[in-house]
């Protein structure tokens, strides 16, 4: 048997800029509500799944967020969460 399935593992984030995240968090957000979409639900897609299609291409919402690593994304919206607790 592995015992290497019960250690912890260590994930290591890249340090991306958290400004130019939020901003371009913000334009996607935007762009999907002025699109009709729930964008909390469209950006969950996205995150989960990696396909861009999620994402509307208006307001070139769909290259921001592509050019934005995931991990980071997570990575930005669970620090702004635990900090506003």
């Amino acid at each position: 048997m592995d015992n290497n399935q019960f250690e912890t593992h260590i994930f290591e984030k890249t340090n991306g800029d958290s400004e130019k995240i939020r901003k371009g968090i913000t334009t996607v957000f935007h762009a999907l509500e002025d699109k009709g979409y729930d964008p909390v639900d469209q950006i969950i897609g996205y995150i989960l799944s990696g396909d861009p299609t999620y994402i509307t291409s208006h307001l070139d919402a769909r290259s921001i967020i592509q050019s934005i690593e995931r991990d980071e994304l997570l990575s930005e919206l669970l620090t702004f969460y635990l900090k506003e607790e």
